[in-house]
């Protein structure tokens, strides 16, 4: 390999990893915690990967599974408390025994919108980069339009022949059983390209010896590389995100993804073998001082390459970022569904139904009393008080229609709380908003969770501001908020004594609609306050806190362009204040 490709890799390398040392700190984690195992120990999970894609997962010497995938599963497995598995085969079979259920879960595998149609996937834990190779002598400057009328070797069921046959390139894709076989047929002159991972490309063709092969171009594509569950295993998936999350903290994924990731070249020549090689070439000072311009003005037009390179593979990260952040976003909407969506769907049909009932022949009992209510007064006053449903008939004629009409009005409670608990968990459309009333929507939240406020606070005070004007957004996503900011209240406070205040106004001088919640609760340490909405940041591991809801709500106070604040004195309590701008009238709008 020359200089120069050894050059290039180096920084793209090098680029590599300081974007995952970002992202890394962007992410945030928590504190780990290993699911409590049963007296017969963890569960043994299956996970499967491609035998032959070096260096993230391949069947070593001595035919055991070993690299990049391998190593981090196996301490995702260690800080969770799992008990795994690692079966590497084919990559098209592995893929199907994911499906059938043969496989729990893949450690590697490339995102696609496709893909995730019927299987479930973690945030990215690498990218990988992919490129043509061609055999050595033709053009080194190939583009997916080259590929148009060509035969092109892919692995079965890979990324890249979903990827191709979505460009639409034109080519014939001719899809083989491993990337080593990938290789060896291209090496041997059947066909024309193949388009591969390129790490694993430069990899295999050095183990392989494949001296007449080599990479062209610049990548053709970079894909998401994530952990991959059939589709609704959300627990496992889960378990996985957390373990990833963990070893990203601890700095033990960096150490594991340099291991893997960062040593496939060799380095560079030093510059005492530059010298040394120079001395014996470069002897006539003339000829030395002419290699020496010739040389800088060749870096020179390398350098402005590979700027052009590293910008575009800046933005491809950034892209890939931004995608992190919303799947991170979508993973809190399906917990949160996980969680809500069974309740409603299972529970309000079996409310709802009784419920109805009650509600249907409550009147009828009522009118069927005030009919009887004639002829029992005249007993009543013929013969004097009587039994009538255990109790005294002259207790009774005054009781049972304060009875009924409480009963009636209880169940038409139950049908309002499954309504507003089935519009809780109902997921709105991404950039669908509407007009919502910001008191009604925090009486709905009221409703969820009377129960909760009834047993944590004896003083619960709300107020609820006159003529507030109406908003833009999501009632679902700001009940949302309103239910995470009252259920923490509640939890705060050390004992009923302490209360609870809720109220609404809106400033005009801001133009903005405020919620703010006080509690009398214990309070929380200056350190904290500025991380409490950092995504897994939380001081309630202990009782079961993920550290989410805090973040989710301050990133739906954002999504309609509004803040969430905190201010806290310990062993006073806590203010969180929701900010909501009013949207302008319309002949003011540019």
């Amino acid at each position: 390999m020359t200089s120069s490709a050894r050059f290039r890799f180096i920084l793209s390398t090098l680029l590599c990893l300081v974007v995952t040392s970002l992202t890394v700190c962007l992410s945030g984690a928590g504190a780990a915690g290993g699911a409590a195992e049963g007296e017969e120990g963890p569960a043994l999970v299956v996970v499967g990967g491609d035998r032959s894609y070096p260096p993230y997962e391949f069947l070593d010497r001595e035919d055991k599974p070993n690299g990049y995938n391998v190593e981090l599963t196996r301490a995702v497995a260690r800080v969770m408390g799992l008990k795994v598995e690692i079966r590497l085969g084919a990559w098209s079979e592995r893929r199907k025994d994911l499906l059938n259920g043969d496989v729990d879960i893949l450690e590697g595998m490339s995102f696609s919108d496709e893909r995730a149609q019927i299987i479930d996937f973690s945030p990215p834990h690498t990218i990988v980069h992919h490129s043509i190779f061609a055999r050595k002598g033709g053009d080194r400057h190939l583009t997916l339009a080259d590929l148009r009328g060509k035969e092109v070797l892919v692995l079965n069921d890979g990324i890249m022949q979903e990827f191709l046959a979505a460009k639409k390139v034109g080519a014939k894709i001719v899809p083989v059983p491993t990337h080593a076989d990938v290789l060896r047929a291209l090496a041997a002159g059947k066909h024309d390209y193949a388009v591969m991972a390129k790490l694993p490309g430069l990899y295999l063709i050095r183990e392989l010896g494949l001296t007449n092969l080599e990479a062209v171009g610049d990548p053709v594509s970079a894909q998401q590389y994530c952990f991959a569950v059939k589709k609704g295993n959300a627990s496992l998936l889960a378990r996985f995100n957390e373990g990833l999350a963990i070893l990203k903290k601890t700095g033990e994924y960096q150490r594991i993804y340099n291991k893997w990731l960062g040593v496939l070249e060799p380095p560079g020549l030093t510059w005492s073998e530059v010298f040394k090689y120079g001395a014996i070439v470069v002897l006539p000072l003339i000829l030395l001082v002419g290699g020496t311009i010739l040389w800088s003005r060749t870096l020179q037009r390398e350098v402005a390459a590979r700027t052009a390179e590293l910008t575009r593979e800046v933005e491809e990260r950034r892209h890939a970022e931004e995608e992190l952040r919303n799947r991170q976003q979508q993973l809190v909407q399906a917990d949160k569904m996980a969680a809500l969506g069974i309740l409603v769907s299972g529970v309000a049909h079996e409310i709802n139904n009784p419920n109805g009932l009650i509600l249907l022949n409550l009147p009828v009992m009522m009118e069927a009393f005030r009919d009887a209510e004639p002829i029992l007064e005249e007993h009543f006053e013929r013969h004097g008080d009587f039994e009538f449903g255990g109790l005294p008939y002259s207790r009774m004629r005054e009781v049972l229609p304060k009875l009924m009409g409480q009963m009636q009005e209880g169940s038409r409670r139950v049908k309002l709380i499954v309504e507003d608990l089935k519009d809780f968990a109902r997921q709105q459309e991404p950039g669908k908003s509407a007009e919502l009333d910001l008191n009604e929507t925090v009486q709905a939240a009221l409703r969820l969770l009377g129960n909760l406020i009834e047993k944590s606070t004896d003083n619960f005070t709300v107020s609820l501001g006159d003529n507030i004007p109406k908003l833009r957004g999501s009632a679902q996503r700001i009940e949302q908020v309103v239910v995470n900011l009252l259920v923490n209240a509640c939890q705060a406070l050390p004992s009923p004594e302490r209360g609870v205040e809720l109220a609404t106004w809106f400033d005009a001088a801001e133009n903005s609609v405020i919620l703010e919640v006080r509690d009398q609760g214990t309070g929380i340490a200056p350190e904290h306050l500025q991380h409490l909405t950092d995504p897994f940041f939380t001081t309630k591991r202990e009782s079961g806190g993920t550290g989410l809801g805090l973040s989710v709500s301050s990133g739906i106070a954002k999504e309609h362009g509004g803040g969430l604040a905190f201010t806290s004195e310990q062993g006073a309590g806590t203010t969180a204040r929701l900010t909501l701008p009013v949207p302008l009238p319309k002949e003011q709008q540019s």
